[in-house]
């Protein structure tokens, strides 16, 4: 590979990072039918330049969604290695979740969608964030942070429940109640704080 060769494919990678994350807050605001050109001004680029990387709608839109469950799952490797407690890593992993949620349930249009570049995006919850969560998750019932019946799959659909957005009841607002889900998660010599 020639360094010019090497630059090149550098551009295009963060020409597409911008894009993924223009598109991921355009499909928050706007939805998954948010303009193309919206999107390109986000990430100031061209327009073409986004059919280049995504020719579909539906391209973009699976590669958003891959793009935010390898963010979520890196999260929670790197939240392993900091030196928090373990419970302070599930709160700002699972912190992470619900953010990633409150985009996930804009682009569930196409998610359910018969498009082929959308199938096996589902089964990605279950092979990339239930481990990451459940990583966290028994760190801090090893720790004794949190009681030992808790199960990553099942708090994970607790938490995705809680995260359904609707008149009235936003991204805060679900970010509180699923404080108040993992406070009542924490074992009797944790309590929540201010209980």
């Amino acid at each position: 590979m020639t360094p010019t060769t090497g630059v090149r494919q550098a551009g295009v990678r963060r020409s597409r990072e911008a894009l993924l994350t223009a598109a991921a807050a355009a499909f928050v605001e706007h939805g998954v039918q948010a303009p193309v050109r919206d999107i390109a001004e986000r990430a100031g680029v061209g327009v073409g330049t986004v059919y280049r990387h995504f020719p579909t709608r539906a391209d973009l839109v699976s590669a958003v969604y891959r793009h935010q469950v390898a963010e979520c799952t890196a999260l929670a490797a790197s939240l392993r290695e900091q030196p928090i407690p373990a419970f302070e890593a599930l709160e700002r992993w699972v912190a992470a979740f619900v953010e990633f949620l409150v985009t996930k349930h804009g682009l569930s249009e196409a998610l359910h969608s018969d498009d082929p570049s959308a199938a096996g995006l589902h089964a990605l919850i279950l092979e990339e964030l239930v481990p990451a969560c459940s990583s966290l998750l028994v760190a801090s019932q090893d720790a004794g942070e949190v009681d030992s019946r808790v199960d990553a799959l099942v708090l994970l659909r607790a938490v995705g429940n809680l995260s359904i957005t609707g008149p009235g009841y936003g991204g805060e607002e679900a970010g509180q109640m699923v404080a108040r889900l993992l406070a009542g998660c924490r074992t009797a010599v944790h309590p929540a704080p201010g209980a």
